[in-house]
């Protein structure tokens, strides 16, 4: 892999976002407070590295409460969950600790509020996303999933008079808001969320990504495939006219991508840590490395009560 003369462009914001450092927070407490082994239901954060490394102190990762033993401790994930899934650890015993990212839970408790005033709420997100099947299930009879403008288009709800939207935390601003303008011309007295629901860092890594991208001959951003806002970032760039790759880690950089670049844009999505940026930087080896922020992100989440403390 020849890289003479390679420039490295970071782009800033990147990496872990406030709700992915308290989630792993809450698993390292609680591995550190109660021993192993604890149970997480599905990854605690869309990262098969993180998740890898909570393996290897004890965490073990599980699709479903039935296999969880009675009474042990079970973590819920970033994604949040359902209130099925909430009732079913209670009537099993299990001992819960919560690690839905505070963004999330602002979207459910929106999602149990309009449907209690009676509208149709229009759930834009992506089916199957553990986001998505968590938010669905506050309010299963009166909410639809919208997956984009050609769903918008064609949508059908009871009483036009009465809707109101939601989005999944991690979606690209952009086609949101396609969505939107696609429903708010069909449904003149529709109603969305007092403040914006994809949260501030998917927003910021967005936007650090166009910032980049303007600059760069190949975009590469770090994360899992599973990752919502990591493939968001990849459509982004490639939006932008410029060739955008989704890698795990460094291992993954092929020397065929790099053929004729002088510049190459840099990012990690939100459940991504950050030595993975550093090893591909290293493996890299560029002659100048430049950072373009486009925002800081101060933002901290306090920790559960079951967590807080020694450890």
């Amino acid at each position: 892999m020849t890289t003479d003369g390679l420039r490295v462009l970071l782009a800033g914001p990147r990496s872990f976002c406030a709700g992915v450092e308290r989630a792993i927070d809450i698993v390292d407490r609680a591995l550190a407070q109660r021993g192993g082994p604890i149970h997480v239901r599905k990854q605690i954060v869309h990262n098969t590295h993180v998740v890898a490394e909570l393996e290897t102190r004890g965490a073990v990762f599980v699709d479903e409460l039935d296999e969880v033993p009675d009474g042990a401790t079970v973590v819920f994930s970033a994604h949040g969950v359902s209130p099925a899934v909430r009732e079913e650890a209670t009537l099993r015993g299990l001992s819960v600790i919560d690690a839905t990212c505070p963004l999330v839970t602002k979207v459910h408790a929106e999602a149990r509020r309009f449907a209690a005033r009676g509208d149709t709420v229009l759930f834009i997100g992506h089916a199957g996303h553990e986001e998505v099947d968590g938010t669905l299930g506050e309010a299963p009879s009166s909410m639809i999933l919208v997956e984009d403008a050609a769903a918008a288009a064609t949508v059908e709800v009871p009483d036009p008079e009465r809707v109101s939207y939601l989005m999944q935390t991690t979606l690209s601003a952009d086609e949101a808001s396609e969505v939107v303008s696609v429903l708010e011309k069909r449904f003149p007295a529709l109603r969305g969320p007092g403040s914006d629901d994809i949260c501030y860092a998917t927003t910021n890594r967005q936007e650090a990504v166009k910032a980049v991208a303007a600059e760069s001959d190949l975009l590469l951003v770090v994360g899992s495939a599973n990752s919502s806002n990591s493939v968001r970032l990849v459509e982004i760039a490639s939006k932008c006219g410029v060739p955008a790759y989704l890698i795990e880690d460094a291992s993954l950089i092929r020397p065929e991508w790099l053929e004729g670049v002088r510049v190459v844009g840099l990012t990690a999505g939100a459940s991504a840590p950050p030595h993975l940026v550093d090893e591909v930087v290293a493996a890299l080896a560029p002659v100048s490395v430049e950072e373009r922020v486009v925002a800081r992100e101060t933002i901290q989440f306090t920790l559960p009560l079951a967590v807080r403390g020694p450890g």
